[in-house]
């Protein structure tokens, strides 16, 4: 059997930038060599593309990747059949791809638009397509679909950035006669909680929605869930799967960016600590949400678990996970029995079904 040709996408414009480099660094030092071949092609913070000529994926998350010697231009045709072109000098060196692996995060690269390009060119790629990227990426279509989907979830206000410089008072009069503090304040289109604050007053809360604007125009204004933060990795096209559930303790205020890949304080709970009949329900819910959102090949289902009566509710779904070597979603597959290595093959298998 020849080899699949599978170009990992990583990098991008996008302030998740460093996350997909690390998530791309373990992506690539898993995949299969006997099974594909693997071009690495990395976008950078300006938009170049480069299809990267080594094979130290250790340099991705330091950046110097982009100087290794043997680097070429590059970039995918949007025309069907020709594939992976990079650039030699005057010359062309075209590489036909059977499948993408889009190991990108956040904007350009998991709300639809990388999905697209992909589309147009023909090219089978891991992960789900443009609509339902695009919903996933903003929280406040998520949230409507949710609504739709009866899936129960945190009652949140949709604000403007543009409207802050000149109605602020009004904003923060309405967000504090509909919940009482502390709330949570997230641009409606980023991951990795990029962007994302915890507001105990109303000074704060004004901080919260500035810094929010500053990433997003359209702002989600959350009220606060006392839980636990439950997430499940889903994965298939017309049968998703399920795997068992994690439990995130940040060890901080709340699960932020710093949590997450800086500090070492948060510690992970896998299986989550919640009751068999609760994580059942938990992750029924995964599934509802996933398939009512039209996702296809993967994405993570975040839930809070409530203290005081483990209702379930509803926070977010992300469509390209984190695959770094602590990101909960292959790790939640390793706990349900499917390694690292094997996880990227059925993923890439899900991809290349019709």
């Amino acid at each position: 059997m020849r080899k699949l040709n599978v170009c990992v996408l990583f990098g991008g414009i996008s302030p998740e930038h460093e996350v997909s480099l690390r998530s791309a660094e373990s992506v690539l030092n898993n995949l299969n060599k006997e099974k594909y071949n693997v071009f690495p092609v990395g976008i950078t913070k300006k938009g170049d593309w480069i299809l990267y000529a080594g094979t130290d994926y250790s340099l991705l998350p330091t950046g110097q990747w982009q100087e290794f010697a043997g680097n070429r231009r590059a970039t995918i045709s949007p025309i069907r059949g020709q594939g992976l072109l990079s650039f030699e000098g005057d010359c062309v060196v075209r590489e036909l791809i059977d499948v993408v692996f889009p190991v990108l995060h956040g904007e350009n690269g998991e709300d639809g638009a990388m999905q697209g390009l992909l589309q147009m060119a023909g090219i089978p790629y891991v992960g789900p397509q443009v609509a339902a990227s695009a919903v996933s990426m903003d929280k406040t279509l998520t949230k409507l679909v949710a609504d739709q989907a009866s899936v129960p979830q945190a009652a949140w206000v949709l604000v403007r950035n543009s409207e802050l410089q000149n109605r602020m008072d009004v904003i923060l009069d309405n967000i504090e006669s509909r919940f009482s503090y502390p709330v949570f304040v997230k641009p409606a289109g980023t991951g990795s909680s990029v962007g994302v604050s915890k507001a105990a007053d109303r000074q704060a809360l004004q901080d919260a929605l500035l810094q929010a604007g500053s990433y997003d125009e359209k702002i989600l204004v959350e009220e606060f869930i006392n839980g636990r933060e439950v997430e499940v990795a889903v994965m298939g096209n017309n049968s998703p799967m399920a795997s068992v559930c994690g439990e995130i303790d940040s060890g901080a205020d709340f699960y932020d960016y710093n949590a997450k890949y800086i500090t070492d304080t948060s510690v992970a709970y896998i299986p989550a600590r919640i009751n068999e009949n609760v994580a059942e329900q938990v992750r029924e819910l995964a599934v509802q949400v996933y398939s009512a959102i039209g996702c296809r090949g993967l994405s993570r289902v975040d839930f809070f678990v409530t203290h005081d009566d483990n209702r379930i509710i509803f926070n977010e779904i992300n469509t390209l996970p984190g695959f770094t070597s602590i990101s909960m979603y292959p790790k939640l597959f390793a706990a349900s029995g499917i390694p690292y290595s094997q996880l990227l093959d059925q993923l890439i298998d899900l991809a290349l079904e019709d």
